[in-house]
């Protein structure tokens, strides 16, 4: 019996334009454009080993971290695909200082789309040939269209987003995005240089027995958080609990939305507000956690629920397994 022929990601895109909320075509433009900048990222994540990419570039990035040559390189790909095809109105990376305004050739700012990114999630890992990432938000302008985008458009909450995703460089590479219905996910046939649709209706088990955080900060966290992780560590029930943590966010939220699990990056007495960035980590992935039946918070708060109130602003960070995130919550809310 011959295989069946597993759909496209192009194929995808166009088939379901019409679930978009607004089916101008420019969110699929979008999505091909983040597609396209993904297989040049993978090309130079796959032969790190063997040029001169790998590497410290010699610079800090606006969050005062080192930035690799491939955080660089990724950061330059994604910014210059997006603005050559011409499809946003603004851009903000985790590698920029601020926000990058983009003008259509007919110079009417008729885009209405802003793209927040992550171009290379977990870079301190590449030197040691460990999984990396891209993430990525997108949100409808809310100033006028015909005019520049302002910060404004940047510091929507979570719950605005129209589409999310993350790319995963990995043993395989894949894309795995929501546009607000559902999540699939799409592995690339390095041969073809084609992205096929491998795991559609991605979901979250409702519980797991994985619990990813860096326990050598366990000294410095919130008394919720200790204890949370000593109830995942006693031996009762289905407990303990395995722990997994590879410190990179991207390939932490994949294994866990897979096997199923809980992923934590609390705040603690050294980063008061916490490690990840709201804008371009969080937000994206709890659209993504909460359309495949998971669940994201930063303590009490729904993550999708958070004002922004700046571009690199930093919160705790909780998601994952439905069962477990609430848990976890029940073990906060004692302390708070």
């Amino acid at each position: 019996m011959a295989a069946t022929r597993k759909q496209t990601l192009g194929e995808f895109i166009i088939e379901n334009q019409n679930s978009f909320q607004y089916s101008s075509g420019e969110l699929s433009k979008l999505i091909n454009a983040i597609r396209l900048a993904a297989k040049v990222v993978n090309h130079e994540v796959n032969k790190a080993g063997l040029v001169d990419i790998i590497g410290a570039a010699g610079e800090t990035n606006i969050q005062g971290e080192n930035q690799q040559k491939l955080d660089v390189f990724a950061n330059e790909k994604f910014i210059q695909t997006l603005t050559n095809r011409e499809i946003v109105c603004g851009i903000a990376s985790e590698e920029e200082d601020s926000f990058i305004s983009i003008n259509s050739s007919d110079e009417n700012h008729q885009n209405k789309y802003v793209v927040l990114i992550d171009p290379l999630d977990g870079s301190s890992n590449i030197d040691v040939n460990v999984s990396v990432g891209t993430i990525f938000s997108i949100y409808r302008r809310i100033t006028p269209v015909g005019t520049p985008v302002t910060l404004e458009d940047f510091l929507q909450p979570g719950n605005q987003q129209v589409a999310a995703g993350y790319v995963v460089y990995g043993t395989s590479t894949m894309i795995v995005y929501t546009t607000g219905h559902g999540v699939n996910g799409f592995t690339l046939n390095p041969a073809l240089g084609t992205f096929y649709l491998s795991h559609p209706n991605m979901q979250f088990p409702e519980t797991g027995k994985i619990y990813s955080v860096n326990e050598g900060n366990y000294v410095h966290f919130h008394q919720g958080v200790k204890d949370y992780i000593k109830y995942c560590q006693m031996e009762e029930g289905d407990r303990p609990y395995t722990s997994r943590y590879i410190g990179s966010l991207v390939s932490d939220f994949h294994r866990n939305m897979i096997k199923g699990g809980i992923y934590m990056y609390p705040k603690s007495s050294v980063t008061h507000s916490g490690k990840l960035r709201l804008l371009y980590e969080c937000n994206p992935m709890a659209f993504i956690a909460e359309q495949a039946n998971g669940m994201a918070i930063g303590g009490k708060t729904r993550i999708l629920d958070i004002q922004p109130t700046e571009l690199h602003q930093r919160v705790p960070f909780f998601c994952g397994s439905r069962k477990m995130v609430e848990k976890l919550k029940e073990f906060l809310e004692k302390y708070q």
